[in-house]
């Protein structure tokens, strides 16, 4: 049942990455908000390279293909990302802001497996870092004020994606803190969906805001 459960959660994360880096250039922005986006590229970094290092499992195998995807969803937040930040704010600013987003996610992440090791950190992180993503999901929503940079797809595979683990590690294995976060980042994700249904019943995805004209999301992420 672990094993299913975790194909169950690879496939629909991997779907989630794929359709966010073809949203990304299709709406010239980038589709996973850009704290949660640092998070899981040092996520994946870290224990990719620990699965190659000490066996490759199908956890493992996934982690090199979510960090593989990660480098072009990271490419479109870098290449379109400026375009949803005020007008003050200059591209080296926001190349300096990217790279402390960065650092800062690999920092916490490392952190995260010096208090609780190899097994318990990536459970752990990878659920907190979920709840952050489904409230900026739903951030991202109100700020784009539709559907631009986002989908359907998105929005059910990472409902389905996360639920998979919560099922797995919170209920079956007895863990209420993985359980309570689990529930929560379903709380949130489906009243996303809730929210993108909405949307894509009003109106159709919004072009690519003009440079320099802010979108309120992107200054308000972190």
């Amino acid at each position: 049942m672990i094993l299913f459960l975790t194909v169950v959660s690879g496939v629909a994360w991997t779907a989630v990455y794929i359709d966010a880096i073809r949203i990304g250039f299709r709406d010239r922005s980038y589709a996973i908000p850009a704290a949660a986006l640092g998070l899981n590229f040092a996520w994946e970094v870290l224990y990719a390279s620990r699965a190659v290092a000490t066996g490759i499992s199908v956890q493992g195998i996934f982690n090199i293909v979510w960090g593989l995807a990660d480098v072009a969803i990271v490419f479109t937040f870098l290449r379109f990302g400026r375009a949803e930040l005020p007008s003050w704010v200059t591209r080296r600013l926001f190349i300096g802001w990217a790279l402390l987003l960065g650092l800062t996610s690999f920092v916490v992440q490392w952190l995260l497996v010096v208090e609780f090791g190899w097994t318990q950190a990536p459970r752990y992180s990878a659920f907190l870092q979920n709840l952050l993503m489904s409230g900026l999901f739903i951030a991202m929503f109100a700020a784009r004020a539709g559907l631009r940079g986002q989908s359907l797809l998105i929005g059910v595979a990472k409902w389905i994606g996360t639920l998979a683990p919560t099922i797995a590690f919170g209920w079956l294995g007895n863990s209420p803190l993985i359980l309570g976060l689990g529930g929560l980042c379903s709380i949130f994700d489906l009243a996303y969906l809730a929210l993108l249904w909405r949307g894509r019943a009003l109106s159709p995805p919004q072009a690519r805001p003009a440079q320099g004209v802010p979108t309120g999301y992107a200054s308000g992420a972190l």
